[in-house]
C-alpha cells in the first residue's frame, strides 16, 4: 500500500514537473534566435507584428498563442523593441503592451540646413521627412521666424537619445529646452558686451566651427580674428562661407574640397568675399564651444589666418599682408603637390 501510494506521488511530481516545464517555456523559457529590433508602428495590426516578430523569434506558433492569450491585438503600443537573448514570450508581449520601446542615438552634425539634417533624423523614426518639415515650419511661424531653416540656431552639435515614434514637436521641444538652458544670465550678459546680436554670433560661430574643424584649440583665437576684421569694416573672406554659398545652390550635392578664385564671386548674401559683415544666419549647425568661442573671443591683432600644411587641421596667424602671402603660397603649392582639386 504505501509503496502504491509513492508511486503515485512520484507520477505526480513527475507529471507536474513536465507540465511546470512546458508552462515554463511557453511563457518564459528563451525564444529569441538572434538579437534584434521590432518596429510597430501606430497603425500597425496583429499580422504585421507576427510578421516583425518572426525574424527573432524561435518558436512563432508559441509567441502567436502567448500574443492572443494576452490580447496583444488589442493593446499593444507603438515603438522600437529589441528582442534579445533570454527573453521569453511572456516578456515580450508584456513589453510591447507597456510600450517599453528602446531610444535610439540620433548624431546631430554641422549640417548646412535643417532640412539635410531632417533627411537624415527621420531614417530613425517613424514619420517620414514630410511631416517632419511641415511641423518645423509650423513652430518657426509661432516664434515669428519664416520657415524650418530659420530654426537652425536651436541645434547644437551632439549625439541625442529619441524613441522611434518622436513626434517633430516632441523632438523639438527637447533643443528648445536645451537652447534655453545654455542661453543663461552670464552668457546673455556676454552676448549684450559683445555688441553683436544672437543671430550674428551664431554666423560667426559656424564660421569659428568650419575653420576649425570643430576643434577646440584654436577657436578662440580664430572667433577674435573675424572680429577684429568685422570691427574693421573688412569682408570677413571665410572659404567656408563660400563653399556654403555654392552648397546652398546646389542643394549640398556638390563636394567642394578646393576654393578657387572663381568661386569667390558666388552670388550669396553669406559669401563673405563677395559681401562685408557677417552673414544673415549661421551656416552650419554648430556646437556650443563655438558659441563660447565667440562669446569669449580671444584678444588679439590677428587679421588673416592660413591653412598649415606642417600642422594639418591647423592654422598660421598674423597681422602682416606680407607674412600671409608667404603663408598662402606654402598652402596653395601644399595642395598642389596633393593634387587637390
Amino acid at each position: 500500500m504505501k509503496k502504491a501510494i509513492l508511486i503515485i506521488i512520484l507520477l505526480v511530481f513527475v507529471a507536474g514537473g513536465f507540465f511546470g516545464f512546458k508552462f515554463y517555456r511557453k511563457y518564459y523559457g528563451n525564444n529569441i534566435k538572434k538579437d534584434g529590433y521590432v518596429l510597430i508602428p501606430h497603425q500597425a495590426n496583429f499580422k504585421q507584428i507576427l510578421d516583425s516578430a518572426a525574424k527573432y523569434v524561435d518558436n512563432k506558433e508559441a509567441f502567436e498563442a502567448v500574443a492572443k492569450e494576452k490580447d496583444l491585438e488589442k493593446y499593444f503600443k507603438p515603438g522600437r523593441y529589441h528582442f534579445q537573448k533570454g527573453l521569453g514570450n511572456a516578456n515580450l508581449v508584456n513589453m510591447i503592451k507597456a510600450g517599453n520601446q528602446s531610444e535610439n542615438s540620433f548624431r546631430i552634425g554641422d549640417f548646412g540646413d535643417v532640412y539635410q539634417m531632417i533627411g537624415k533624423v527621420t531614417k530613425k523614426t517613424e514619420l517620414d521627412s514630410l511631416q517632419f518639415v511641415n511641423d518645423f515650419n509650423s513652430i518657426a511661424a509661432e516664434k515669428g521666424y519664416n520657415n524650418a531653416e530659420d530654426l537652425k540656431k536651436y541645434f547644437f552639435i551632439d549625439t541625442y537619445n529619441f524613441f522611434w515614434t518622436v513626434t517633430p514637436k516632441e523632438f523639438f521641444k527637447k533643443f528648445d529646452d536645451q537652447y534655453n538652458e545654455f542661453w543663461n544670465s552670464e552668457r546673455k550678459s556676454k552676448e549684450q558686451q559683445s555688441g553683436l546680436t544672437r543671430d550674428q554670433i551664431y554666423a560667426l560661430a559656424s564660421i569659428v566651427y568650419k575653420e576649425s574643424g570643430g576643434k577646440k584649440d584654436e577657436q578662440k583665437t580664430i572667433a577674435g580674428l573675424y572680429l577684429n576684421r568685422y570691427k574693421k569694416g573688412m569682408k570677413l573672406q571665410s572659404d567656408p562661407t563660400v563653399i556654403y554659398a555654392i552648397n546652398k545652390q546646389t542643394n549640398f550635392k556638390e563636394q567642394i574640397k578646393r576654393v578657387f578664385y572663381k568661386h569667390l564671386s558666388t552670388p550669396s548674401p553669406y559669401n563673405t568675399y563677395a559681401n562685408k559683415g557677417i552673414p544673415p544666419g549661421p551656416i552650419c549647425v554648430v556646437d556650443k564651444n563655438s558659441v563660447d568661442a565667440v562669446l569669449n573671443a580671444e584678444k588679439n591683432d590677428y587679421i588673416f589666418m592660413c591653412a598649415d600644411p606642417a600642422r594639418f587641421g591647423y592654422h598660421k596667424f598674423t597681422a602682416s599682408a606680407e607674412e600671409h602671402a608667404i603663408n598662402a603660397k606654402a598652402y596653395q603649392d601644399w595642395l598642389n603637390s596633393k593634387n587637390i582639386k
